[in-house]
């Protein structure tokens, strides 16, 4: 392969979504978006969105290993729906860590504490785009707040599309971030999860049993630094360490489909609990999405990924998130100085790869 793929540090500063293209670009930093154009754009995901070899994992499979006494998997239905509500955690996330039960449990209160948006999930692993090369598609849809993983405001609404490996963003005209794009690469490598992502994800009896039982909770924290898992669970939270955390919870009991009532009962998604950006401007340590209505429902294509063909048109550009340019540098092509510049916490950008 002639084109390299970005991992780790460098790979946020040439993938991330957020493209200011309608300001003044130095030349510059016209040369390094050039030379990031003919780079490959991927993420470790340990093993969700990628192959294991882009991910310092272990074992270097990326399947977490299961102990006597774990439940069984979780397997997603072929095709499905949901829409969730997003708590972004500010305060108390310490003493009141994910996953919820609902909303964060007192005394952790909405607007002192924690602030709630909505959205929706699409999913369809059987898509196959028009000249059958790309496979499986997915779209996560948040409304008025977008995902609180970047060193910007969340406050727009905005879309991940995947279709086949490749991830694109999406902005809307109603409160599109002054200068942003109405669609941006992602990642050249990002597939939707498969339906048996969760073998990815280590086994937490502590996150559990926080909410006795009901939910299978799976979890671990890695290091920024090293990309390498450095804790299973929740719990003790690591965000003052630098680390950055990923979960997903199913539902303990299977239970029937409210779209299609003769499939076998299955064990539905409960929640996706993660690290977010934790300080400003985005200030989410903790966020969690939790399913309302989760269902085989399958997505119609015109409402969901059908979007990038009408969105993303002509030369896609690859845009800044994780590492968004400085404003000052961008219009007049020099630097704030570091001494007033506000110091820049560790990304899901920053994980790095083998």
């Amino acid at each position: 392969m002639n084109e390299r793929l970005i991992t780790g540090r460098r790979l946020g500063l040439a993938a991330a979504l957020l493209g200011l293209t309608a300001l003044a670009v130095p030349a510059h930093a016209q040369d390094a978006a050039k030379k990031n154009a003919d780079e490959k754009v991927v993420y470790s995901t340990y093993g969700a969105h990628n192959p294991p070899e882009f991910s310092n994992c272990e074992p270097k499979n990326c399947v977490a290993k299961r102990e006597a006494g774990d439940p069984s998997d979780p397997v997603w239905p072929e095709h499905w729906s949901t829409k969730w509500t997003m708590y972004r955690v500010y305060n108390g996330y310490v003493e009141n860590p994910p996953p919820y039960d609902g909303k964060p449990p007192a005394p952790l209160a909405e607007g002192k504490d924690y602030e709630a948006s909505q959205g929706a999930t699409y999913y369809d692993s059987t898509w196959t785009s028009a000249d059958g090369k790309a496979k499986g598609a997915m779209m996560e849809h948040y409304v008025k707040r977008c995902l609180p993983i970047f060193p910007l405001s969340n406050q727009y609404t905005c879309s991940f599309v995947s279709l086949g490996n490749t991830a694109y963003f999406l902005t809307y005209p109603e409160d599109r971030p002054k200068g942003m794009p109405a669609c941006c690469l992602f990642s050249d490598y990002n597939h939707p999860p498969r339906r048996d992502f969760i073998k990815h994800l280590p086994y937490s009896k502590g996150d559990s049993e926080r909410l006795g039982g009901k939910v299978q909770g799976y979890s671990f924290w890695v290091s920024a630094k090293t990309g390498a898992p450095v804790q299973t669970g929740v719990s003790p939270v690591r965000t003052a360490d630098g680390d950055i955390m990923f979960g997903y919870g199913f539902h303990s009991t299977a239970t029937p489909d409210a779209a299609d009532p003769k499939m076998e009962p299955y064990r539905h998604p409960q929640s996706f609990y993660f690290s977010g950006y934790p300080v400003e401007p985005a200030n989410a340590p903790i966020v969690s999405q939790n399913f309302e209505g989760f269902s085989s429902a399958k997505p119609d294509p015109a409402q969901t990924w059908d979007q990038v063909a009408r969105m993303c048109t002509g030369e896609v550009p690859r845009c800044q998130l994780f590492d968004p340019p400085d404003p000052q540098a961008q219009l007049t092509g020099t630097a704030a100085p570091a001494a007033i510049r506000t110091p820049r916490a560790p990304t899901w950008g920053d994980i790095r790869g083998r």
